[in-house]
């Protein structure tokens, strides 16, 4: 998976735009801190921004046949299942023990946050996302057909059917929560490694994306002719990547993302 480098303020800034540049959540990224911030002299001179690199995390493609066997392997490796290949004990105590407070992850701080791969296959992870969601329609009263796609590392659920507007909801809202609730699951399932996972409702996002590419242009041409910045509504994710990807394509304007979810916005601004 291709890594992206940004800058920010602060690590967590950096990571903001990095999940903006991906279009994912915060729990399907790892990141490592290439440059840490720095304070200038009196705090405005010689001061340097953060400056990280990011991914998606991958996904496993590995057989369950595979897995057992790898499993079965470490466990004939002699007695000291929970130590490392140099004999030493893990940081953490061991297997199923808690890790201190001291030891959690710290982004602020700079600590490399790499993860590893994912613990089972993604063709189970797209299995376990098609029958949660299919018990979330049948939930809601309703008749649909749910399937799935794997696209590169990617999980798109699709449900199809006709009078499916009470799983919208108003401006997506209700996809929005039910597409949250099948990622969570998919996380679960998979130990917080889970694919990316988008869910789509009777072609509902693929529209979104076609009319908010548009209104993205359109608003550009009003940047570029006022020469005034604007700041759009708050966005999801998903939503803030087709609006940057959509200016990057236009010469004269920039984005950049402000503020905290849920009520994150992208701001045009000509160069």
């Amino acid at each position: 998976m291709e890594w992206v480098e940004t800058t920010g303020r602060t690590v967590p800034e950096a990571l903001d735009a990095a999940l903006d540049m991906l279009g994912v959540h915060e729990d399907e990224v790892e990141f490592e801190v290439l440059v840490e911030p720095k304070s200038g002299f009196l705090g405005r001179f010689g001061g340097a921004d953060a400056r990280i690199r990011a991914r998606v995390k991958p996904v496993s493609r590995e057989k369950p046949g595979d897995r057992r066997r790898r499993k079965q392997g470490r466990r004939r490796e002699g007695g000291g299942g929970d130590r490392r290949s140099d004999g030493r004990r893990p940081r953490n105590g061991g297997r199923g023990a808690k890790p201190r407070a001291d030891e959690k992850a710290r982004p602020n701080e700079g600590e490399q946050q790499m993860s590893e791969s994912a613990t089972i296959p993604i063709e189970e992870q797209a299995a376990a996302a098609v029958e949660f969601a299919a018990g979330l329609v049948d939930a809601f009263g309703s008749r649909a057909e749910v399937t799935s796609v794997i696209d590169d590392d990617v999980i798109n659920v699709d449900v199809a059917g006709d009078d499916l507007g009470l799983l919208v909801g108003p401006k997506g809202a209700t996809l929005q929560a039910i597409e949250e609730l099948v990622r969570a699951v998919v996380q679960r399932e998979s130990g917080g490694y889970g694919a990316r996972v988008y869910v789509d409702v009777a072609g509902y996002r693929a529209k979104r994306r076609i009319a908010l590419e548009a209104f993205t242009r359109k608003i550009v041409a009003e940047v570029v002719e006022s020469g005034e910045e604007q700041a759009l509504e708050p966005m999801g994710a998903a939503d803030r990547k087709v609006v940057h990807d959509t200016v990057n394509e236009i010469d004269g304007v920039e984005t950049l993302s402000e503020g905290e979810d849920p009520r994150r916005y992208v701001v045009i601004r000509p160069l």
